[in-house]
């Protein structure tokens, strides 16, 4: 049985973003899931003075095994100020560290949501622009608008964005 991770780019404990990637995840068939949270991965604020001194943490490393061991990512990031939430950065920073390939060309469904209308796009579009670079091999992104409004119970209640979603999961599950 294939294997799939399924993380925000947030370290929040009631991220919306994580929630997202959470039902994503549901929707693909016959895999098993691990939910990975950012909270659980302990890291210094990232820099080359740090790193030459005292090397690179081990969550690092075990957050890059995991990437390594799947055999798909599910990611909503959450968009603070236009970018990535700087818990994420911290990670991709460190990772990248280790290998500038830390996505390995897993199959990606990239997805962002917010409480406007936009739905984190900003940071989808960075993202989509960057990780191509860094073995990224994004199947299939989404952009979630206005998470209030459209997320309730764990699980869309729009019926087309949920079709929506739904038809990306699709794609990203038969790219596994």
């Amino acid at each position: 049985m294939k294997n799939i991770i399924a993380f925000a780019g947030s370290n929040s404990k009631t991220s919306i973003n994580k929630q997202l990637a959470v039902y994503a995840s549901s929707l693909v068939k016959d895999v098993e899931v691990e939910i990975l949270d950012l909270n659980d991965f302990e890291l210094p604020l990232y820099g080359i003075d740090l790193e030459n001194e005292k090397g690179i943490p081990d969550d690092a490393h075990r957050f890059l095994k995991l990437i390594k061991s799947s055999d798909g990512i599910v990611l909503s990031l959450a968009e603070h100020n236009g970018a990535y939430a700087t818990v994420f950065k911290n990670l991709f920073d460190w990772m990248s560290r280790i290998d500038g390939k830390l996505w390995s060309e897993k199959p990606m469904l990239l997805m962002a949501t917010s409480p406007g209308a936009r739905g984190g796009a900003t940071v989808l579009e960075i993202a989509k622009g960057r990780f191509q670079y860094m073995g990224g091999n994004i199947i299939s992104d989404f952009s979630f608008p206005s998470f209030g409004n459209n997320f309730s119970e764990g699980k869309i209640i729009n019926e087309e964005l949920n079709a929506d979603l739904k038809t990306r999961v699709e794609k990203f599950q038969n790219s596994l």
